[in-house]
């Protein structure tokens, strides 16, 4: 008995030994993680852990991302591919337990040999098959483990798909609500425009002024109104960029606010902690987790570098009469042992470039790394640069307003000419565009650094979910027509 023992005891030391073994070549990543992102950063929390339902603030936007979620289809196929890798994790645990099979074959052979009379040979039978693998060195629980690690993997692809269309349906939404507003701010110049035209126009008839004034007033007006069709353009462009992530047709259009509020930003943000932030960005975790996989694949080449045993055990009943069939049970057991003795390097190769690929993924993982903490680096200045250049734009917009309405009242007094009236008119479009896109740049500075941070992938909750779902669509182009 202690023979027995003292034998299984070898037999298990072997074959962890043997596990250590297969994956001794792996190296660990070398990841030079900063102690902390910012000076003033040394609170783990962040804004990504904020909800995109409750760090977006605009309902119709909300509404927008939710549909997107819903109907997306790089989404539902990514859902679809987690469910292929998870039927494939459990074919992988599935293999290290016994196979049971049922067969019940019927034959009827005749045979007729030289110089022998012609032989009746029936055959029926119920037999019941068990066919398992030792996994001695390990082949299927690395097996097992790389196909847990892919499956784990292609969920966190998933939330990292979810973290981007929020980020690219947030990104179009502003982008249109901008457009919006500068068509808008277009249109009212072109109204003043066309005034300024009218008025020109009198002033040259009645003798006033020359015809410089009036052709002036016209470039101008012709200026702004060439404006129209390209914001027209993009502003179609953005609403069918969003009906596309929403999986709706191009005749479909967006509800979207009036405008872009630029007091809803606050003045900072919780940045977070390295350590942290590649916990929670879930294309850092797939990338961590594909890692492993590679590992995993290592140990599965190394193990069937070894031989492999397989024990097969059948048994049922025989008989050529279908009267006596349960009266004549039979059993079969075999055991195969499958050994490599020479095949030209093969398995070894095998062996090599898994660690080389190992190497690749690891090589891809710090790379990756590097990547996401150059990313946020880059996200927090940006934003930090167009929250000042937003705080500039009003400025300068409010600068422009005065200095047209000085203008405009020295123009009518005679104290300046016409020229310079349409000079501080072009200043106060432009501020007025300038400060409109400052808007919008700073709220995509906010989805970035939100994004970059790894918010967006958070699965709403329930209770959120069953509130009032306000449609935000509206009827087609061709129902309006009609």
């Amino acid at each position: 008995m202690k023979r027995l023992i003292y034998i299984l005891g070898s037999l298990c030391a072997g074959l962890l030994l043997c596990e250590c073994s297969a994956v001794k070549e792996c190296k660990e990543p070398e990841l030079n993680i900063p102690q902390q992102m910012f000076a003033s950063e040394t609170d783990s929390l962040t804004i990504a852990d904020i909800g995109w339902w409750e760090f977006y603030g605009d309902e119709i936007l909300r509404d927008i991302i939710e549909r997107v979620l819903s109907n997306n289809k790089r989404i539902l196929a990514a859902a679809a591919r987690v469910e292929r890798a998870r039927q494939l994790y459990r074919v992988a645990r599935g293999a290290q337990f016994p196979n049971f099979y049922f067969e019940a074959p019927f034959n009827n052979e005749t045979n007729d040999y030289y110089g022998e009379n012609f032989i009746l040979d029936p055959e029926l039978g119920l037999k019941f098959t068990l066919k398992w693998e030792l996994d001695l060195w390990g082949n299927l629980r690395w097996a097992k483990r790389r196909s847990n690690e892919e499956y784990i993997a292609t969920a966190e692809d998933e939330r990292a798909m979810r973290m981007l269309l929020v980020a690219e349906a947030a990104t179009a939404y502003f982008r249109l609500v901008a457009l919006d507003n500068e068509l808008s701010i277009v249109r009212n110049t072109l109204v003043t425009r066309s005034e300024g035209v009218e008025l020109a126009r009198i002033r040259f008839e009645g003798g006033l002024t020359s015809d410089l004034p009036y052709q002036q007033a016209q470039v101008e007006h012709a200026s702004v109104a060439a404006l129209i069709p390209n914001l027209e353009r993009d502003i179609e462009a953005t609403e069918n960029a969003l009906s596309l992530l929403m999986g709706e047709t191009p005749d479909w259009t967006v509800l979207r606010a009036k405008k872009l509020q630029d007091d809803e930003i606050p003045e900072k943000f919780a940045i977070g902690i390295p350590s942290v932030l590649l916990q929670r960005r879930p294309d850092m975790r797939a990338a961590e987790h594909r890692l492993r996989s590679a590992m995993a694949s290592v140990g599965v080449a190394y193990a069937d570098r070894f031989p492999r045993i397989a024990i097969t055990l059948t048994g049922g009943v025989e008989n050529n009469d279908f009267v006596g069939i349960f009266r004549s049970p039979f059993s079969y057991v075999a055991g195969t042992l499958l050994a490599p003795i020479f095949n030209f390097g093969v398995k070894k190769s095998r062996y090599k470039a898994a660690i080389a690929a190992y190497d690749e993924a690891r090589l891809n993982y710090e790379q990756k790394v590097l990547e996401v903490f150059h990313e946020v680096e880059a996200a927090v200045v940006g934003f930090r640069s167009a929250r000042s250049a937003a705080e500039l734009k009003l400025e300068l917009r409010e600068a422009a307003s005065q200095y047209v309405d000085l203008a405009r009242w020295q123009y009518r007094s005679g104290s300046i000419n016409y020229l310079d009236l349409l000079d501080a008119q072009r200043r106060y479009l432009d501020a007025q565009i300038g400060w409109s896109n400052a808007v919008r740049d700073e709220h995509l500075a906010l989805v970035r650094l939100y994004k970059a941070l790894g918010g967006g992938w958070q699965v709403q909750r329930q209770d959120n979910a069953a509130q009032d779902q306000r449609e935000i669509i509206r009827p087609t182009r061709k129902q309006k027509r009609s």
